[in-house]
């Protein structure tokens, strides 16, 4: 394990954050997993790398679309040269932000919570859908299903936009939702060309020191979106998929009630996960 010369100043499910200063901090994506909210006992060896690849791929990408975390430092600028080479794939120097006390959720299809509640209401987080869609199904239109943002160990609950407003404010509600949808529609346009669906995602905002709405944390990762191989997809049934919902599958499948402490993760759970992984690492970015 390297010892990072910085102050810890947060530490989460996936990431831990060191304070470089008043401005700035060092994310570091360590190999933990979490699932259902709960950080399981087993590491995902080279997650951490894996992530950060990709998230810096799309931050890249996307960075027309809005402002993001980066500096433009790198971890050479802030850490000793043998402690930056150790981290340099799991870790980016980011501006410090206000995040915003919700997650923002969108999705293009029905899968997941959106479909076991599309199953009881008809609608997912308020929003009414269309009479008789199938599981995995594309969506009439990109819908935004924002959540509340939870502590480590609790469950994030689905919301409605009008309760979005009212933990935000209506105007930054409106602005998150109209990013996060572009966001997210041109990134699955994208992954499709790759052979990847992007079933649904999460992002995380924050605001700089000026008010300005900045893309932060991961983006489009395999922990924090649905990735299904394009040619495997049938709607009507829950595609595989190209990250961490194999793992959330064998936990549903082994009678787990999602407290902690989580279940032992048999290691080839573990491989087939990592593998999934480093796939779409692999097709998004080559």
């Amino acid at each position: 394990m390297t010892t990072i010369p910085l102050k810890k100043i947060y530490s989460g499910k996936v990431r831990d954050l060191y304070e470089i200063d008043s401005r700035s901090m060092l994310i570091v994506a360590s190999d933990r997993l979490s699932a259902f909210d709960v950080i399981l006992n087993e590491p995902i060896p080279g997650k951490g790398e894996i992530l950060t690849q990709i998230s810096n791929f799309w931050f890249g990408k996307l960075s027309h679309i809005m402002p993001n975390h980066f500096t433009g430092q790198t971890v050479y600028d802030v850490l000793p040269h043998d402690i930056a080479a150790a981290l340099e794939k799991r870790a980016v120097v980011a501006k410090r932000l206000e995040p915003l006390k919700i997650e923002a959720i969108v999705r293009g299809y029905l899968a997941g919570s959106g479909w076991k509640e599309y199953r009881q209401t008809g609608a997912v987080c308020g929003i009414r859908l269309p009479e008789n869609l199938r599981e995995a199904e594309q969506l009439p239109e990109i819908i935004f299903t924002p959540s509340t943002k939870a502590a480590v160990g609790n469950h994030d609950e689905n919301i409605g936009f009008g309760e979005c407003a009212r933990i935000i404010g209506r105007e930054l509600a409106e602005e998150v939702r109209r990013k996060a949808i572009a966001l997210y529609s041109e990134a699955a346009e994208y992954a499709r060309t790759r052979g990847i669906i992007i079933c649904d995602t999460k992002f995380e905002f924050g605001l700089d020191e000026n008010g300005t709405l900045t893309l932060m944390d991961e983006v489009l990762t395999p922990d924090s979106s649905r990735f299904w191989p394009a040619d495997q997809y049938q709607p009507g049934s829950n595609p595989p998929s190209f990250d961490k919902q194999f793992i959330r599958d064998w936990l549903e499948q082994s009678g787990w009630n999602k407290q902690p402490p989580a279940p032992a993760v048999p290691a080839e759970v573990i491989e087939k996960t990592l593998a999934k992984y480093r796939e779409a690492l692999e097709l998004l970015t080559q």
